[in-house]
């Protein structure tokens, strides 16, 4: 069993009783919390996006609103599937579970809003490269859709997607974190893997909106279902199926990938 104290945490992979503790019920209030935050992050993305709607690039925002904005998305996005790895987790911490937690959280919200960095840089070239250079934009788009059906069906995605498909495997390696921080440290591990495994799907917003609602939940579900369901890695290979049929159609039909497509000027009568 993992078995991470309030104080230095400890590794005892060898306990099988405890480690039938873990493994059993899904549902903690820690998870549950998790949860409710990432439903108040959905709520706060509509808000949002509403003053938003139909804007291309970095819709005006500069770079720390960015990835203020951006981070609060994957708050909403990427949480969900991060409870039944939270769920476990709370249920090898003896103590503080609410504050320890709320580290994990933390760390793994850090890479994500790290990774708003070069989502602000992207999303910058696109917004100039669609008021600027229609046609270089349009080629960009079929880019972005091929660079995620390639990426879904590639074997470093197997690989990331293996470790986010395996909670108690990371129980194990958090078991020998030490220090105040190995809770944060625990989240951002888990956030590097999850990066590895769904940059391919978040890059898509830049092609069809960064605050693209229905994008967004979308690309939720789809998250949610590769790491959750049995058959989750079948269902990533045909999401990346799926986005190289779109990089096909973007060629004929632009209006497919909107945060890269310059509305036409509307005529005045």
């Amino acid at each position: 069993m993992v078995r991470l104290n309030g104080s230095a945490g400890s590794a005892d992979p060898s306990g099988s009783a405890g480690m039938a503790q873990v493994q059993a019920g899904f549902v903690t209030r820690e998870a549950g919390l998790v949860l409710i935050a990432a439903a108040g992050a959905w709520v706060a993305t509509v808000v949002l996006a509403r003053g938003m709607a139909g804007m291309t690039g970095t819709m005006g925002l500069g770079l720390v609103v960015f990835v203020a904005v951006w981070t609060l998305m994957m708050t909403a996005m990427m949480l969900p599937s991060v409870a039944p790895t939270a769920s476990l987790y709370a249920k090898t911490i003896q103590s503080n579970r609410t504050v320890r937690i709320a580290a994990l959280v933390a760390g793994y919200l850090a890479v994500w809003a790290a990774a708003g960095v070069p989502a602000f840089g992207l999303a910058r070239l696109a917004g100039w490269m669609t008021g600027k250079h229609p046609g270089a934009a349009h080629v960009l788009a079929v880019a972005v859709f091929a660079a995620c059906g390639v990426y879904q069906l590639s074997r470093l995605k197997d690989r990331c997607l293996a470790h986010c498909r395996s909670p108690l495997a990371l129980l194990l390696h958090y078991g020998s974190y030490r220090g105040r921080s190995r809770d944060a440290r625990a989240g951002a591990h888990n956030g590097a893997y999850c990066l590895g495994c769904c940059w391919g799907l978040m890059v898509i917003l830049i092609a069809v909106g960064v605050m693209n609602i229905a994008a967004m939940i979308g690309l939720a579900a789809v998250v949610l279902i590769e790491k959750t369901w049995r058959w989750g890695p079948a269902a990533g290979r045909a999401a990346g199926v799926a986005a190289l049929a779109l990089a096909l159609a973007v060629i004929w039909l632009p209006w497919l990938a909107p945060g890269l497509h310059a509305a036409p000027p509307m005529m005045m009568g």
